[in-house]
């Protein structure tokens, strides 16, 4: 990092870090906004460039690192199949403890090269690291998800190479990938040696704090060689025994044969191609992918074998790939001019690499990292409370698939609940392959370097996020159909779970929700506590009354049929009925100091001197880390590494919160909310990405003076890797899809409906004018744009009648309609 950022005493400064970010930001977008570009080589950014132009399609993804290089200190590549994870045992501080990572994959892009002159022996193997480099540049083109990459290499005698990279993850056939590369010799004449690599001796190192666990993940791997040029490469995992094949067909321009070596877990055919003034060279890697979890099954080695040898030449894999993604866009961008729309237009792209039409054939859940590395294990938490509304207005395919994910884990839910005495379904916090608990034991503090009890696991709130999307995506979308039949299914265990989990506490002559973590994460238990786990978390009770009302309303539209099957199989009689339309109107909110607080007993604990912490260290975002590091724990502070109860005014809207209040016997005013909001936003770290997107998304709401701030920081979040280095370690994804939901629908107040689309627009000055398509109820082509004061709406013309529209021209709103094939504009 450039020293010049820092504050005298070596400390970055809240402000220099944005600077700093800003910065980094427009070197980055250079001047168009569908490119995003790296002008120089920088090692200590490398990793952050390798996650930022990671290329993928919704089923497999691929670091964008540099083909020359290994894993190493700088650069690390990986290839991620969604849903490949592996579960292995490891023994930190004197313990054996298991965990399932998703599996890095053999490395398909592997290239090596040196000039070999006709009048002088063979040059060193160039890299970006070598001594001879002259440029470097990145590109990443957005609109065609294509990645290349520049060299020009030139030696003390004036004898230059450039070479270009070109690489796709091809997003019409998910099975795909090439790579290609061209050489161009300038003041010398002789060959490129060149060996191409599919490099199965790989592991998961990607993520300095796990170096303690096991990383080892394949097994079995044999590689070998069919005519054609094709490499092959099969491997399996340990558990689940997945097997996987990638096969790599290399052909040259001029045509040259190779020589074709095993080495251990390697193949390597290696190229001598004829280079000088004038005349180029060309190698293209083509990769198919397979494995036995692929439907229809069949071999992964044979499949990947004949996919490869079948595929297209590079020109037509590349023009098809382009389509593919102009298609994508046309459903899905969103386009807002300025700094900020290229940010969310980088986002949006990840979002789609990750969670592309191609997921909704696969049995996968939201990584939280997406496919661009290895932290967080590659697991699932509950970040598609964050992506969901997006694809429930773009993609509802795909959410529906995410949903059902969910759905075929319902079981592994319910045994949960079982084993802890508990009943209905209790899901767990992390999850990867089998919908198991998989929260850490342990966790690394790596200021203390301290292995210490990981008590994440009791962020039971996760349930009431997966039976919010059910609901949330049954309204957007319409789709009664999976409401009425995995949607109740799931939707009813978590209610149960709720109820059963709600204790009655006759002195407060209320139920309360004992033993848990709130969103904010910090807090695992009580100063000097024995027994982990705070009580009645305000989100959590809040978010369980909300379930438990929903799942009676459900009951009461589902047709009588269905309800009455439910019933039978769930053994729900009125008496249990009774008890979760009684919990969902006296579960104990705390509140102290007139604001809602964010747990029973929050506001005993002492004051932080933050003015202090700021002074001393600069960034405090983990400020947890910090005072574990010094013998202390925030445990004894008011102090939240992220929106907690904020996280209310993220789901609900002011009259929706209001309203779920009452519903608890409590009032809650625009003026005890201000008051809330101020006093939780004083006393939060920001130690995730997601805490400025979800305050940056309350303050706008209520029309804050330092909304923009908060936002701003949301969106610079990755690009600029304001955590410190995690950004290299994957993507936020939840944080990047909120970024687009917070202009899509917290700045429109958008929702869509049963009786069309209600807006409600909470301006923000930064963003003045914004457009974007929607899908309405199965019918795409639904634009809608924004002006200073005005909205635009037009109907796509397969509208089997005029579209709702509900905007706030005072009390209780005025309907308009909008006919099928028309436009009409509306003064807000």
């Amino acid at each position: 990092m450039d020293s010049s950022y820092k504050s005298r005493d070596g400390k970055r400064s809240p402000e220099r870090n944005r600077e700093r970010s800003r910065e980094r930001s427009r070197r980055a977008n250079g001047s168009r906004n569908w490119t995003w570009n790296y002008p120089c080589y920088e090692p200590e950014n490398e990793r952050l460039v390798e996650a930022l132009c990671a290329l993928g399609n919704g089923r497999f993804a691929t670091r964008g690192s540099a083909p020359e290089c290994p894993a190493g200190p700088v650069h690390y590549p990986g290839t991620y199949l969604a849903g490949c994870y592996d579960r292995s045992t490891s023994t930190v501080a004197g313990r054996r403890i298991e965990n399932e990572d998703l599996v890095n994959l053999p490395d398909w892009t592997r290239l090596r090269y040196r000039c070999v002159p006709a009048d002088a022996p063979p040059g060193p193997w160039l890299t970006p690291d070598s001594a001879d480099l002259r440029h470097y540049g990145v590109r990443l083109d957005l609109h065609g998800g294509v990645l290349t990459r520049s060299l020009h290499f030139q030696d003390a005698r004036g004898h230059g190479l450039r070479v270009g990279h070109t690489r796709i993850v091809h997003m019409g056939d998910a099975g795909l990938a090439a790579q290609r590369t061209v050489f161009h010799a300038y003041g010398w004449t002789g060959t490129v040696e060149v060996e191409s690599v599919l490099d199965g001796e790989v592991t998961n190192a990607g993520v300095e704090r796990y170096r303690n666990l096991e990383g080892r993940h394949l097994t079995d791997r044999q590689g070998g060689f069919d005519p054609g040029g094709i490499a092959w490469l099969s491997c399996r995992t340990t558990d689940p025994a997945t097997r996987l094949a990638l096969a790599v067909r290399t052909t040259t321009r001029p045509a040259r044969p190779a020589r074709e070596t095993v080495d251990g877990a390697r193949t390597v055919q290696t190229y001598r191609l004829p280079v000088g003034p004038g005349r180029g060279a060309s190698l293209v890697k083509t990769l198919a992918l397979h494995a036995s979890t692929d439907r229809p099954a069949t071999d992964p080695l044979t499949a990947a074998r004949d996919a490869v040898a079948r595929a297209p030449e590079f020109p037509r894999l590349l023009a098809t790939h382009r389509s593919a993604w102009q298609r994508l866009w046309e459903q899905g961008e969103l386009h807002v001019p300025g700094e900020a729309g290229r940010i969310l237009r980088l986002h949006l792209f990840h979002l789609l690499q990750t969670l592309s039409p191609h997921t909704a054939e696969l049995d996968v859940g939201v990584p939280a990292r997406g496919l661009h590395g290895e932290a967080y294990r590659g697991h699932v938490f509950w970040d598609e409370l964050f992506v969901l509304p997006y694809l429930d207005l773009h993609f509802p395919e795909v959410a529906r698939a995410l949903l059902l994910h969910r759905h075929r884990r319902l079981p592994a839910a319910r045994a949960a609940a079982r084993a802890a005495g508990e009943t209905g379904a209790r899901y767990p916090w992390q999850s990867a392959s089998s919908g198991r608990e998989e929260t850490q034991e342990l966790h690394l503090n790596p200021r203390s370097g301290r292995w210490l009890p990981d008590h994440s696991r009791l962020q039971r709130h996760v349930g009431s996020a997966i039976a919010y999307n059910i609901w949330r995506y049954a309204r957007t979308t319409g789709d009664r159909g999976f409401l009425y039949a995995e949607g109740a299914e799931m939707l009813l265990e978590i209610a149960r779970h709720w109820a059963g989990t709600a204790r009655f506490d006759p002195l407060l002559g209320r139920y309360r929700i004992r033993g848990v973590v709130g969103p904010d994460e910090y807090h695992d238990s009580y100063p000097d506590a024995e027994t982990p786990g705070i009580d009645d978390n305000a989100y959590t009770n809040a978010t369980a009354a909300w379930v438990l009302a929903r799942a009676l309303d459900l009951l009461g539209e589902l047709p009588d049929a269905r309800r009455a099957e439910l019933a039978e199989r769930m053994a729900l009689d009125s008496t249990e009925l009774a008890r979760w339309d009684d919990v969902s109107r006296r579960l104990h909110l705390p509140f102290h100091q007139g604001v809602v607080s964010q747990f029973e007993g929050y506001g005993d604990l002492a004051e932080l001197d933050w003015d202090a912490y700021r002074a001393r260290y600069g960034d405090i975002r983990r400020l947890d880390r910090i005072l574990e590091a010094e013998g202390d724990t925030v445990n004894r502070y008011q102090a939240s590494k992220q929106a907690d109860t904020l996280m209310l005014g993220y789901l609900f809207r002011p009259g929706e919160l209001a309203e779920l209040f009452t519903r608890l016997g409590y009032h809650l005013d625009d003026e005890t909310w201000r008051a809330t909001v101020a006093y939780h936003l004083r006393r939060t770290s920001h130690g995730s990405t997601l805490s400025s997107l979800v305050h940056g998304w309350v303050l706008a709401r209520q029309k804050g003076a330092d909304a923009w701030r908060y936002c701003e920081e949301a969106l610079l979040g990755d690009v600029a890797d304001l955590q410190g280095g995690t950004t290299g370690e994957g993507i936020h994804l939840g944080a990047m899809a909120g970024t687009i939901d917070l202009v899509e629908r917290g700045i429109t107040g958008l929702e869509a409906g049963p009786d069309g689309i209600r807006v409600s627009p909470v301006p923000l000055a930064q963003i003045p004018r914004f457009a974007f398509t929607l899908c309405y109820r199965g019918h795409r082509g639904v634009r809608i744009r924004v002006l200073p004061g005005r909205l635009g709406l037009r109907a796509p013309a397969s509208l089997p009648e005029p579209l709702g529209v509900l905007l706030p021209d005072g009390p209780g709103g005025r309907r308009y309609a909008v006919a099928p094939g028309e436009e009409r504009w509306f003064r807000l």
